[in-house]
């Protein structure tokens, strides 16, 4: 993840958790991020890599944002926690 995508609402934010598809690909990679800055909480999308499209969903606080990145995901096998 870029410096640039560590912003959110013009503040640093921490990356809670990380999760990524397994594919290798450019077109097929996917990651998904729980991100906060201590008080908000969102849920990011990457399609494509580092320089993909992404997509934010900000989140009331850390539960919704667990199981909006769940519903992200899906019930694929091959997603993976990425440790940080």
């Amino acid at each position: 993840m870029s410096s640039a995508d560590r912003l959110l609402y013009g503040r640093w934010v921490r990356v809670e958790e990380h999760w990524w598809n397994g594919d290798t690909s450019r077109r097929g990679r996917r990651d998904v991020y729980i991100r906060t800055d201590g008080q908000r909480w969102d849920v990011q999308v990457r399609i494509g890599g580092e320089s993909g499209r992404t997509r934010v969903q900000e989140c009331p606080g850390r539960t919704s944002a667990v199981i909006l990145a769940g519903a992200w995901r899906g019930n694929h096998p091959a997603w993976r926690e990425v440790s940080g």
